[in-house]
Parts: structure tokens; C-alpha cells; sequence
């Protein structure tokens, strides 16, 4: 066993010995000193001489072949001592249905569209992508070969478009401010050129890229004659000022006004700090609270912008949740017997946080994050005499995470990253180590994966532990698979700056799948995959996690998507948290499902998306269904709703609810949960929306029978527990925004927003009484106006010579 799997390794590596070559597409572009309109018009004398990229080859789905003469497209760059410039011409034989849904930025909706992908390095690692909709609306990512395509990021560039008789004409100007590149004489960077046809979904490349190999930027072609041009000083502030009015039925209405500035600084060509001096994240969209009666935190998303922007480098190895920076912490607080606080604040008050980030020339990439939150209190009340007091609940406290990813042959990493949580005083001290690679062979058919890491606790009792990974796969052709291993200790803890909810197992996972890469005369695009997971509790070998799971996932020649899938879990597993008690457990029996989703093209006026779901206890009158239900029309190119329905039930559900002496008690329960949401958005125009976001959730558990948990993970029942542990849980949250971007990066935004939320342990389903009483006493509003103005530095000097 250990020599086949010391000849698979040898194998692996020795796989980098072999390069992948192609014959690359070049474009040469020239220096311009004309002032350049961004008007759509190209009609500047500098456009005339420039170099024409062309001939565009087919991405998606009939990966290969070349565009069609009538959708030929013609791009030029030219450049200047601050910017490069795009113009290109998409050339359409019916002008009149091109798509061109005006949306938010950052949004590419119902549109046709044009993107240019820019590596300064030209090393195959990172592009700096920019599209452009046809109703010239803006989208900015950066895209890493390990990452994918990080939307968070926003960069400042201008663009317009125009509709023509033969397509449509799109012109951008990119500064240099907005990329990354080397200080050298002569600049060679990797490029491609983006076209999307929406009403034919036809996706097509400059340079061509080949959907056999995963590796798409190391396919891009070259930009030269770039030359001695500098790298800006990339000084950008970003004052703010908002203004917040609240108030409830109970509350009085209230004032305040916040201000502050966010700082973004380039310390060279390759590395950036980002600085908040005063946050201000109230403008933040709501989450979406869940009733949870499981033994693990809900996890929300990230929706504060510092923390979700450039984000790529500090999210390897999974180490970081950014939502415990400002998250009240469950620490050992020293509460007297009799003592319980019966309101923690809903979020601590962060001071100030910063961040650098970036990669050099020679593909080292730096990670440093930063982020202070203030001293809190709350109020304990003593249960026997009533007195209260002042207690610490969270202490000054300081959250840093470091990384440094070196990449290599283009296409491998090997990261160190670090993670630390220091508290003033004598709370618990947290800090976590992972070693982490990512190695693809030069041809990008196979890659090697994983990591050790290790975790260390300061608190009461000190805890030290450590996990590990690896992971095989190839990765090109029809025919893939992977298969991988993980080991966690008991100790390994990461929860005071990542999420983790398992440990003190080991497991094993296995894929296989096929695709077609070209379209059939069935389907666009399909694929097959076959899923195998065993996941054991280490002190015993029990399996606590198992599943086999089939699924496709295809389109069909009229552009709808649809798939579903077979899951089956034929042993019982062994579940050490549903009991809350250490080394106790619940034994699952086996059960099997599956699922269908069909989603109808979105170029439709009229879509719908569609998802029915089943899990049956094999041999138990036990289940749980769903299905979600989310009809959209798109009214105008400026107006559109969408509804969607959530239903889920589970029948006879068994969970922990209280404990009873020793006794951990178990309930059969019968549980409905409700879901209604409506997005709506009305544009005014590229720059100026109206967005409206509705969700009313409503979920009800109602215990039928109560069982006491065995020492061999059975139930038998209990006579004597009396408690009421039914739930009622509703929630409300409405936001109706204005969003005005009146100058590059800079925005004003209006927002009403309620909310109400209850909950109580009397079953009432009757769905009216139950929303009505929402909004008794409940309902809480705010209206806040906040106003960002974007300052270039490399603009502002200016402003100051002419003054």
C-alpha cells in the first residue's frame, strides 16, 4: 500500500517536469497624448492606427470553433502616461435584440456584455477583469487561478455605449491605478477579450481557451508595447457622513449622525492598505435569522463591505469568519451561582480596522489583517435578591490574521497563514497555524491539495490541537474524479475567528464525474456526478457522517437548466452533538432522498425556478420535504420582481430540547417552516436604482412525544418531563433603497428599513394571527441617508495646481 501510493506521488510531481505550451495571440497597442472622450464614439485620430484584435473562438458551448461572421467583434487598445483604453466594436445582424437590462453595478442581468481580463504579471496567476453590459452597466472582479472570480472587489474606471445600426460600440479607459504591474521600461501583460450573446447564450475569447484544462487565465493572450509608464501613487479617501432616524412603538424616535473615512493607499505597485477610521456599517443588508434548534450557530454572510472586499488571500484554508470580529464571544464570564445577564448587545462596536494586501512580481502574495473592537458591558441580575451589577463581557480586544501565498509554475500555491484573537485582561487568548499547498502539474490534469494546521487556546485550561488534509484529483477531460482525507483532533478549535463545527473525527470522500464539452443534439451543457463521504468519530471508529449521493446537472438546447439527485445513507450514524453532554450520543438510523430543480431561462420575460426535496427514515414514519417555488418577470429593461416561496416540513423530527436531572431529553416533533421574499428593483439608469427586499419567515415545532436519551444512543419514554419546548418563531424584515452613484465611486443611498420578530412557545397556525402579531409592538423603523465621496489623489493634486 505505502509504495503504490509513494508511486502515485512520484508520479504526481514528476508531471511538473512537463509544460504546457501554446502559440499565444498578441496585440501590440500605442501610446496616445490625445484626450481621449469615453463617448462610445472612437472617433479620436488615435483609434484609426490602433491595432485590431479580432477573430474571437467560441468559449461556451461549442467550445473551439470560431464566432460567426455576423457577431465578429474588433477590439484596439491604446494607452497614455495614466490609462489604458478599450474600444471595440460587436458587430450583431439584429441590433434591435440585443439584451440590455439596466441593473445595479456589479450586476450583469438580462444583457449582452464585453469584459477585458488584465494581468500585469503576466504570470497566469491574477486578472483584473472589467465588463461592460450593453445598458453600460459596470462589473469589476479580480480573479485568482486558486480563488475564482472575487466580485467584492471594485476598482474606479469609466465606460460607455452606444447602439449602433451593425451592434453595438463600447469604450472604456482603465488607470493604471485600478491594475497591478511591475516598474519596468517594457511591459508585457497578459490579456483576453470577453463577449457574451445573451439571447443565444454564446459565450467566445480573444484568446482561446480550452475547456478540457481548468487553467483558464494561463490560456490568455499578450499585450505589448506598453512602455516606460509609471505606477500612480494610489492614494484614494473616501469621506462619509450618514444620518440615521429610529424609533419603534415603544421606542422614541431618535437622531444621529455618523461620519468617517475609509483610506485606501498603494505602498508600492504590488501591495495596498485599506484603512476604516470610523465604521459605519449600518446600511449593511439584514440576515436571514433561521429558527435553530440545532446544536451548532446559524452562520450568516459577510455583508460589511471592508471585510468582503479583496478578501481572496485571507480566506485560504478557511481560517477566517469575519463576522466574529464585532460578535459578541461566549467566554467565561465568572457569574455567581445565582447570577445570569438576560440581554447581550447584538454586536460589539469595532474601533477602527486595516488591511494589506497583494502579490508581487515574483508571485508572492501578503495578507495582513487588523481589526480592534471596544470594551463591553451588560447588566447581571441576581435571581435571589434582584440586585444587579455591571459585568465584562467582552474586553478590548484585538483580531489579526496573516498570510503569505507564494505561487509558482503559474498554476501552484503553498500558503502560510496565521490567525490570532488577543483579549485584554485574563479572557481566552486564541491563536491557530496552517501550512497549506495547492501544486498542478504544468498541463493542469492533476492537482495535489491539503494542509496541517494547528490550533492553540490561553484560557482556563489550555488546548492545543491540529488538522490535516490531502486531497488527489485529476483535473481535465470528461472523465474526472478526486479523492481525499481528513484528520481533526478533539482539541482543534478555531471558533474564535473561524467556524468549525466537528472535531475529533477522520474521514474519507471520493468523486467521480463525466461532462460533455461540446453541445449534443440533446443538451448545452451536462454533467454526472457520483459522491461518497464516511466521515468517523475517532474514540470509537463509529461513523457520526455518511452519505452516497448521485446528482446531474444539465441545459438544454433551449437554455434551461435543470438536474436533481439521489442521496443515500445506508448505515446509522453516530451523533455526538445533537445530546449537548460530552462523549453521549444519538444514533440516526439510515435514510435515502432526492431532489429536482428546473430553472427556465432567464432571457424569458416570464422565469421560474423550481426545487421539490425529500428525506425518508428508512423504515420509520419519519420524513422531511420542501420545495421552493420563485416565479420572476421582467417587466421593462428597468423593471423587475421576483417571488420566491420556501416550504419545508419535517414530520416526526427527533432533536434535543432540555435536560431533566441527568436525564437528556429527546422530542418527537413535527415541524413547519414558511418562507416569502420578494426582490424587486426599478433603474433609472445605469447609475441611479431603486431596490425593494421583503422576507417574512415563519416556523413552527410542535414536540408530540418526550423520550429520555439511552447510554446506547436509543429513546425510551419519559412520563415525568413537563416543560413546554414548542416553538414559534417569526421574523420581518423590509429594506426600500435609493442608490445614486453620481460620480466615479462615489454614492449617495437612501434606505427605509423595519423589522419585527417573535417568538413564544404557543403552537398557533393560523398564518394570519400569527403575522398580524408581528407588527404589534414589534415593529422597529429606521430611514438613514448616507452620502461617500471618492478622492484620487492623482485628481486632487490637480484640483490644488488649478487652484
Amino acid at each position: 500500500m505505502i509504495n503504490k501510493f509513494s508511486a502515485t506521488i512520484f508520479i504526481c510531481f514528476a508531471s511538473f517536469l512537463f509544460s504546457f505550451s501554446q502559440t499565444k495571440k498578441s496585440v501590440s497597442t500605442k501610446k496616445t497624448t490625445e484626450n481621449i472622450s469615453i463617448d462610445a464614439e472612437l472617433n479620436e485620430a488615435s483609434w484609426k492606427d490602433a491595432e485590431i484584435a479580432t477573430d474571437f473562438v467560441s468559449l461556451e458551448p461549442k467550445n473551439g470553433t470560431p464566432i460567426p461572421e455576423e457577431f465578429r467583434t474588433e477590439v484596439k487598445i491604446l494607452y497614455s502616461d495614466d490609462a489604458v483604453y478599450i474600444g471595440a466594436k460587436l458587430y450583431d445582424p439584429n441590433p434591435d435584440k440585443i439584451l440590455k437590462e439596466l441593473v445595479e453595478r456589479d450586476d450583469i442581468g438580462t444583457s449582452d456584455f464585453f469584459g477585458v481580463f488584465i494581468n500585469g504579471y503576466n504570470d497566469g496567476q491574477q486578472e483584473f477583469r472589467f465588463f461592460v453590459t450593453a445598458a453600460n452597466g459596470q462589473v469589476d472582479t479580480n480573479f485568482t487561478s486558486s480563488e475564482g472570480e472575487d466580485g467584492s472587489w471594485n476598482a474606479i474606471w469609466e465606460s460607455n455605449v452606444k447602439i449602433t445600426d451593425f451592434g453595438y460600440v463600447i469604450e472604456m479607459k482603465i488607470p493604471y491605478a485600478a491594475l497591478r504591474f511591475p516598474e519596468k521600461d517594457k511591459q508585457i501583460w497578459g490579456l483576453n477579450f470577453f463577449r457574451e450573446v445573451r439571447r443565444e447564450r454564446q459565450k467566445y475569447t480573444w484568446s482561446p481557451i480550452d475547456n478540457k484544462i481548468g487553467a483558464i487565465s494561463q490560456q490568455a493572450g499578450l499585450l505589448t508595447g506598453i512602455e516606460n509608464i509609471k505606477t500612480p501613487t494610489r492614494l484614494f479617501l473616501i469621506p462619509y457622513s450618514s444620518f440615521y432616524l429610529s424609533g419603534s412603538e415603544t421606542q422614541k424616535t431618535k437622531g444621529e449622525l455618523k461620519g468617517g473615512l475609509d483610506i485606501k493607499y498603494g505602498i508600492n505597485d504590488a501591495f495596498t492598505l485599506d484603512a476604516i477610521l470610523v465604521p459605519d456599517f449600518g446600511q449593511t443588508k439584514f440576515d436571514n435569522v433561521v429558527l435553530n434548534l440545532g446544536p451548532f450557530e446559524q452562520q450568516f454572510n459577510e455583508n460589511r463591505p471592508f471585510f468582503t472586499e479583496g478578501t481572496d488571500l485571507f480566506s485560504k484554508g478557511n481560517l477566517l469568519y469575519s463576522r466574529r470580529i464585532g460578535q459578541t464571544s461566549d467566554l467565561n464570564l465568572n457569574l455567581a451561582e445565582n447570577e445570569s445577564i438576560n440581554e447581550y448587545p447584538g454586536a460589539i462596536n469595532l474601533v477602527n480596522a486595516l488591511k494589506i494586501s497583494g502579490r508581487d512580481k515574483d508571485g508572492l502574495g501578503i495578507g495582513f489583517l487588523n481589526a480592534i473592537t471596544e470594551k463591553t458591558m451588560a447588566t447581571a441580575t441576581n435571581s435571589v435578591d434582584n440586585s444587579t451589577r455591571q459585568v465584562e463581557i467582552s474586553p478590548l480586544t484585538n483580531y489579526n490574521v496573516m498570510v503569505f501565498d507564494q505561487r509558482f509554475n503559474q498554476n501552484s500555491s503553498v500558503t502560510f497563514i496565521n490567525t490570532n484573537v488577543t483579549r485584554n485582561g485574563s479572557f481566552r487568548d486564541a491563536n491557530v497555524t496552517g501550512l497549506l499547498f495547492d501544486l498542478n502539474n504544468k498541463t493542469n490534469t492533476y492537482n495535489l491539495s491539503g494542509g496541517l494546521k494547528s490550533s492553540s487556546i490561553n484560557d482556563v485550561e489550555n488546548k492545543n490541537g491540529y488538522n490535516a488534509s490531502l486531497y488527489f484529483a485529476e483535473t481535465n477531460g470528461k472523465f474526472r474524479y478526486s479523492f481525499g482525507s481528513e484528520y481533526m483532533s478533539k482539541d482543534f478549535e478555531i471558533n474564535d475567528l473561524g467556524i468549525n463545527f466537528r472535531t475529533n473525527y477522520y474521514s474519507f470522500s471520493g468523486n467521480t464525474n463525466y461532462r460533455i464539452l461540446n453541445p449534443n443534439k440533446t443538451f448545452n451543457t451536462f454533467r454526472i456526478n457520483l459522491n461518497s463521504y464516511f466521515e468517523f468519530y475517532t474514540p470509537t471508529n463509529q461513523i457520526q457522517a455518511s452519505n452516497f449521493n448521485v446528482n446531474l446537472n444539465s441545459t438544454n438546447k433551449s437554455n434551461h437548466y435543470f438536474g436533481g439527485g439521489l442521496n443515500f445513507n445506508p448505515f446509522e450514524n453516530y451523533d455526538y452533538y445533537e445530546p449537548r453532554v460530552a462523549n453521549r450520543y444519538f444514533v440516526n438510523p439510515r435514510n435515502a432522498g432526492g431532489f429536482f430543480y428546473f430553472s427556465s431561462n432567464y432571457n424569458n420575460k416570464f422565469a421560474l425556478d423550481i426545487n421539490p426535496f425529500i428525506t425518508h427514515v428508512i423504515n420509520e414514519n419519519r420524513y422531511e420535504a420542501g420545495i421552493n417555488i420563485s416565479p420572476r418577470y421582467r417587466f421593462s429593461d428597468k423593471f423587475s420582481l421576483v417571488y420566491s416561496f420556501d416550504y419545508f416540513k419535517q414530520q416526526n423530527d427527533i432533536g434535543f430540547i432540555d435536560f431533566e436531572g441527568s436525564n437528556i431529553i429527546f422530542a418527537r416533533r413535527d415541524r413547519n417552516t414558511y418562507t416569502n421574499a420578494i426582490t424587486s428593483k426599478f433603474s433609472i439608469s445605469s447609475v441611479m436604482n431603486f431596490n425593494l427586499s421583503v422576507r417574512h419567515y415563519w416556523s413552527l415545532a410542535e414536540n408530540n412525544k418526550i423520550n429520555n436519551l439511552n447510554e446506547d444512543g436509543s429513546l425510551s419514554t419519559n412520563t415525568t418531563y413537563t416543560g413546554n419546548k414548542n416553538s414559534n418563531f417569526s421574523t420581518w424584515n423590509l429594506d426600500l433603497s435609493y442608490s445614486w452613484w453620481f460620480a466615479p465611486g462615489s454614492q449617495m443611498s437612501i434606505l427605509y428599513r423595519n423589522n419585527a420578530g417573535t417568538f413564544d412557545r404557543t403552537i398557533n397556525k393560523d398564518f394570519g394571527s400569527n403575522f398580524s402579531n408581528l407588527f404589534e409592538d414589534n415593529l422597529n423603523h429606521v430611514l438613514s441617508v448616507s452620502v461617500r465621496y471618492f478622492i484620487d489623489y492623482n485628481q486632487a493634486k490637480n484640483w490644488i495646481k488649478k487652484g
